[in-house]
């Protein structure tokens, strides 16, 4: 198939099938006499499988790590589990970081009189800062 059937397939873009091509995530895909390139059904399953991981929030190298991992049936599972944790435990603290930064965000607004003067604590927080 195509690029475009392999996209439609995977739900992964044309330009990061292309991306991972070039970065050896996925080995680059045959050619057809056309020029085009060809994927086949395990390129899908592949891409799947990347875009999934990508869903999770693992970075390209982790990706390769859990790329190498799947296809290798003599693995142990123990590490595999460290990924997905040191992965999850890095979501935790962005997720408490975008939480205080919501709250802050929240506080300022409520401070803010948002009328037609020009006193604004947002703008106000935002120049202390520097």
């Amino acid at each position: 198939m195509k690029i475009g059937e392999a996209s439609s397939a995977s739900g992964v873009s044309q330009r990061m099938i292309r991306h991972y091509e070039k970065v050896g995530l996925i080995p680059a895909a045959a050619r057809r006499d056309s020029g085009y390139r060809d994927y086949d059904r395990t390129d899908v399953h592949t891409l799947l499988f990347i875009g999934r991981a990508r869903d999770l929030g693992f970075g390209i190298e982790e990706i390769r790590q859990l790329l190498g991992l799947w296809q290798d049936r003599s693995r142990a599972s123990a590490e595999v589990k460290a990924l997905a944790l040191a992965r999850a435990a890095e979501l935790k603290t962005k997720s408490r970081q975008l939480d205080s930064m919501r709250r802050s965000l929240e506080h300022l607004a409520a401070e803010c009189h948002g009328d037609q003067m020009p006193d604004c604590p947002i703008l106000d927080d935002l120049e202390a800062a520097g």
